[in-house]
């Protein structure tokens, strides 16, 4: 077992929201990323009443090497799954609210209008809300992309390339590092008012010309919104952790993105995806 640095360690710390919170989630029978996942901000965000909703089942139809999400038989899709989420982000007293989905390759539409159904539902019983969007590539199917932003226009629309090109074929083996490119190029495209997000994954053996080459990736597909943080292996039968990277190399890495062009970065060993989420669009509404 790798033994964690000190920067990566956090002392348990029992918490009665947090409680609350996951009490919730199981009561509606809904999924979050944050607990399917293993993430290590679970305690911390549910603390403060913010987590990341799993729609379309709790099973993925891929395999990843670094994620911990169940990859067997896929299950029906809930009907009702977007009033429940509706009702979640209620009793939250969510401002903003993150949706994400694991991948339905096995679905003709691959879950996209699944995606508008909770957004449309979620809306109309959360007057105000902001919504980000994280979805799979979709195959690329420029259609399938287009229906989730023009019809649920989420104000962040969220795909990751998750590492460097190099590494993406070992990590994703069922998707494509320059698919996820045009997923983003085309979803930037589109002319709508949503932010284009992207997040990256550091201690898997890239190099800082590969992590550059990768920002310079991104923005030459008009993502504006970036997040990178420390890959931390869920267990034993996923790919093993390369280097544990410094919070100053972290902030290095901030610094470098920043410079070419992104409108908002973050950057830490804590950071992922949806990390603080509604601090990229706050930002946006200051500037």
């Amino acid at each position: 077992m790798q033994r964690y640095p000190a920067w990566l360690k956090r002392p348990f710390s029992p918490d009665g929201v947090a409680r609350d919170v996951r009490t919730l989630v199981e009561d509606l029978k809904l999924a979050t990323v944050c607990e399917s996942a293993r993430c290590p901000n679970l305690r911390e965000c549910y603390s403060q009443r913010q987590l990341t909703f799993m729609i379309l089942g709790d099973v993925c139809t891929r395999s990843c090497g670094f994620c911990a999400i169940d990859h067997s038989r896929p299950t029906p899709v809930a009907a009702d799954e977007p009033w429940r989420v509706a009702e979640a982000v209620k009793r939250l007293g969510l401002e903003h609210v993150v949706i994400t989905s694991v991948a339905r390759d096995d679905l003709q539409d691959e879950g996209a209008g699944h995606f508008i159904d909770v957004i449309r539902v979620v809306r109309a019983a959360n007057p105000g809300i902001t919504v980000e969007v994280l979805t799979p590539d979709f195959h690329g199917r420029e259609p399938l992309v287009r229906r989730v932003i023009e019809d649920g226009q989420p104000e962040v629309f969220a795909h990751n390339v998750e590492t460097i090109e190099r590494l993406s074929p070992v990590l994703r083996p069922q998707a494509d590092y320059r698919r996820s490119l045009d997923v983003l190029r085309y979803a930037a495209s589109l002319g709508t008012s949503s932010l284009i997000k992207s997040s990256v994954m550091v201690g898997l053996g890239e190099t800082p010309e590969e992590l550059t080459q990768t920002f310079d990736d991104l923005r030459n597909a008009s993502v504006t919104h970036l997040t990178i943080g420390q890959y931390l292996r869920p267990d034993a039968n996923h790919l093993p952790v390369m280097e544990y990277v410094s919070p100053g190399r972290f902030q290095d890495y901030e610094q470098l993105a920043s410079a070419r062009g992104f409108a908002w970065v973050t950057s830490g060993p804590f950071v992922r995806s949806s990390y603080h989420a509604i601090d990229a669009v706050q930002a946006v509404k200051v500037d």
